[in-house]
């Protein structure tokens, strides 16, 4: 291995040590003290009760680990929203699992709360999985309560969807460990089935303070709402358990005896690993995001026996495009070609640049895709649409416009992994978050903004240096240059893949390792939803 290969090794494994370590702490949740408290409430934590109600040696692909990350510090800050959401396995059936953190906050919800139980709903809904919650949560945020209450995309969505689910046939399953108070005691209770634990868990519209408030009655919240209250005498439960694990093991049951819907029928083969070593993606990716590579080889790591079969390969040479399989599915890639390449022509064209040629292939190929029911893998490492007069007067805005309507259409699962650059328009053609993966992934090598740090910084500074000329101030090249730093400092911080984790732009932050077992379990989980919608992209400019 020569000296740059060692030198990309160490970068890119460092960055995943720090995610490693990172999640570490992520996973204290509120902290030492707070899950000693739960213990000492005899209550399991978040985490532990899925730990116990995954089968035993089971992958689970947690969703939105870094959500809230940096937000929320004026009130402590709310480690992983408060919630941990996932896809696991129970009793063999993959499943959505929702476990607010009564670590943190006791577990009520602040605005990214909603935003990623949301999320979870969105992802059973999809892909037509059954949901569990496990319910343990203080309710809404107060002092937050105008960012979570009344909005479309807020609070009252998630019994929205508990209703859509229900008639849509999804299976859900709440489990009451804990709090479960106004608005949010609609959430168990209009669930298929309901489990309370007896002594730890209560669900009542208004708390016993509140009901002496407002109607002067004096009652405990045990005797209001209990697991006896609601199992004997409401009617609300349907299920009293003895502790957190018995009501875990119910639920295991319950799922054991769910019969088996019918599948998509995307097609997976005997899964092989890749004949060159993943462990070797460390070193092609450059530590230099600048420099050029051969994203092929980042494909022929990551798929079956390094099988790749391009489509087009000597035309549009800026996308990557082909079939192959993972984990056994069969999966059509599109990937951003990273290295320099000269078409036909003569034109010799820059890595992660989308030009009309390549847009031309793509839009073919997602529709091929389409007709056969296969599902799509996208690969980011993209800086946007070629710019300038030879582009324009060659189309490129119809092209790129063509390309974009076949991913907006697409019925096909799309599944996007943001391996470095996610810029501008390149986003969107690539399968950004608005264009409905199923699932939305990134290296810690990832970017994702509108522009590179350098082009908007020294933009941003343009806009203010007009500014404050039109103002009649002038400032010296030294002052210009601190404020080109201050903007670039603060647009680099927006530019980092735990910026848009934090905020659900992407569903995590994974090692480049554990690409292939996220991408296989996410198929699975589409080959659940049998009924895809018939594919039309409408009218394409030619």
């Amino acid at each position: 291995m020569n000296l740059e290969f060692t030198q990309n090794e160490d970068h890119l494994k460092e960055l995943c040590s720090q995610l490693a370590k990172k999640l570490e702490e992520v996973k204290k949740g509120g902290g030492e003290k707070k899950i000693a408290s739960q213990h000492k409430k005899g209550k399991l934590t978040a985490r532990e009760r899925i730990d116990y109600l995954i089968d035993k040696d089971s992958d689970f692909l947690e969703i939105g680990a870094f959500a809230g990350e940096g937000m929320y510090e004026e009130y402590g800050g709310c480690p992983s929203a408060g919630v941990v959401t996932g896809l696991g396995y129970i009793s063999g059936r993959q499943c959505v699992i929702v476990a607010n953190d009564a670590t943190v906050k006791a577990g009520a919800w602040f605005p990214i709360t909603a935003k990623k139980n949301l999320r979870a709903q969105e992802i059973a809904m999809e892909n037509h999985l059954p949901i569990v919650y496990l319910v343990d949560s203080a309710g809404v945020f107060l002092p937050m309560q105008d960012e979570i209450f009344p909005d479309k995309e807020h609070f009252g969505r998630i019994f929205r969807n508990n209703a859509v689910m229900s008639s849509k046939g999804i299976p859900q399953i709440a489990a009451i460990m804990g709090s479960c108070v106004a608005g949010g005691a609609y959430l168990p209770i209009m669930s298929d089935e309901a489990l309370i634990v007896d002594g730890t868990g209560s669900v009542f519209l208004a708390g016993s303070y509140l009901v002496k408030s407002a109607i002067g009655e004096d009652i405990d919240n045990e005797s209001l709402g209990g697991a006896s209250t609601h199992s004997e005498i409401s009617g609300v439960t349907d299920y009293k358990c003895e502790n957190d694990q018995a009501c875990l093991d119910q639920i295991k049951r319950l799922l054991s005896k769910q019969g088996h819907f019918p599948k998509a029928g995307f097609d997976r083969t005997k899964p092989y690993p890749p004949l060159k070593s993943p462990s070797e993606l460390y070193s092609i990716l450059p530590a230099d995001r600048v420099k050029p590579y051969d994203m092929v080889e980042v494909i022929h790591r990551l798929v079956d026996n390094s099988e790749f079969d391009q489509y087009k390969e000597n035309y549009g040479q800026s996308l990557l495009c082909g079939y192959a399989r993972i984990d056994g599915w069969a999966v059509g890639i599109v990937a951003n070609q990273r290295k320099i390449v000269k078409s036909k022509s003569g034109e010799m064209q820059m890595g992660g640049v989308i030009y009309s040629d390549s847009a031309d292939k793509a839009t073919r190929f997602i529709m091929n895709c389409n007709q056969k029911r296969i599902p799509l893998v996208f690969l980011q490492d993209v800086t946007g649409f070629m710019v300038g007069k030879r582009a324009e007067h060659g189309g490129i805005i119809k092209d790129g416009a063509k390309m974009v309507n076949a991913v907006a259409n697409s019925v096909v699962p799309k599944f996007t992994i943001v391996i470095g650059n996610s810029y501008g328009a390149g986003n969107y053609a690539m399968c950004g978050k608005a264009y409905d993966p199923r699932l939305i992934f990134a290296w810690p090598t990832a970017q994702i903004a509108v522009m590179s740090g350098n082009s908007a910084a020294k933009t941003l500074l343009q806009i203010k240096v007009a500014s404050l000329k039109a103002k009649g101030k002038t400032i010296s090249a030294e002052e210009e240059n601190q404020l080109l730093a201050q903007i670039k400092q603060k647009y680099d911080a927006e530019l980092s893949p735990y910026y848009a984790a934090s905020r659900l732009w992407i569903d995590g932050i994974i090692d480049p390792l554990a690409t292939r077992n996220t991408i296989s379990m996410g198929i699975e989980a589409a080959n659940h939803q049998a009924q895809l919608e018939s594919f039309n992209v409408g009218i394409i400019q030619t």
